[in-house]
């Protein structure tokens, strides 16, 4: 239990020395938003597993405070998932994102396509669950010209996730969340030429209202460096993650129609 705390301190510690610089700069640009995303995960085999991300994201603007003022982008991601053995898991996924055009906080039209790596590895310490993540992102955005510009982005990650009233995540176990969060990038037109990108850390809990069904709601806090204008994003993000969702589904109806059916 002791470690347990001290490794989330840490990773707070850690995460609030990347995001402390923005709150000591003489010159930044505020946003708040509101984040929402669904995630439906099937196992496919012991090792293997597919998974569906939909999200939607909104934004204040300078006339309106409200964090659902102005739809800001839609995205979906398709994601392969490798589990090598307990501790490491390997990912590719392709994503697709549609950024609006919102002229209140200068944001341009600018559809995106992403193919990415990724690798996870994990350490298991009874309730706390620790993991590093590293991500190579290939990222084709549509410029001011009309066509795909390519940029890379690399985003290493670490994350704790600390289940509160039992050792595991299951129905009824109520859970924290905190991770921080390096992002790097190559030079482009369409993303600007500093190779550092961004940091981001998150905090915040989850509740697993079944054992294949979770809710969390976070608090995101984004840091990104320019050389105009520094900026900081407040974001509440909310998802909803749906384990093995359909298969269950048709199950408890099969099961349900096998029961009305008069013997």
């Amino acid at each position: 239990m002791i470690c347990g705390r001290r490794t989330i301190l840490m990773v707070c510690i850690f995460a609030w020395t990347l995001t402390f610089p923005a709150f000591i700069m003489a010159q930044h640009n505020t946003h708040h938003q509101f984040w929402n995303e669904i995630t439906f995960t099937r196992a496919m085999t012991k090792k293997f597993s597919t998974e569906l991300n939909l999200g939607q994201n909104w934004t204040s603007t300078p006339g309106n405070s409200s964090i659902v003022a102005q739809n800001s982008q839609i995205y979906g991601r398709i994601w392969a998932h490798l589990y090598l053995n307990a501790r490491w898991k390997f990912s590719v996924f392709y994503g697709y994102y549609y950024n609006k055009y919102v002229p209140e906080i200068d944001q341009r039209e600018y559809p995106e396509g992403r193919l990415a790596l990724q690798g996870t590895w994990y350490i298991k310490r009874s309730r706390l669950t620790m993991s590093t993540r590293f991500r190579l992102e290939d990222r084709h955005i549509k410029n001011t010209e009309g066509y795909y510009e390519g940029v890379y982005r690399f985003r290493s990650q670490l994350k704790s996730l600390y289940a509160f009233n039992g050792r595991q995540i299951r129905k009824g176990i109520s859970y924290g969340i905190g991770s921080a969060e390096l992002y790097f990038k190559s030079a482009s037109n369409v993303t600007g030429g500093q190779f550092f990108d961004r940091t981001r850390l998150t905090i915040g809990g989850g509740y697993a209202m079944t054992d294949d069904i979770q809710v969390e709601v976070t608090y995101v806090n984004e840091y990104l460096p320019r050389p105009d204008e520094n900026e900081i994003y407040h974001v509440l993000q909310i998802v909803i993650a749906f384990n093995n969702f359909l298969p269950d589904v048709v199950k408890k109806f099969r099961k349900k129609a096998s029961s009305s059916v008069p013997q």
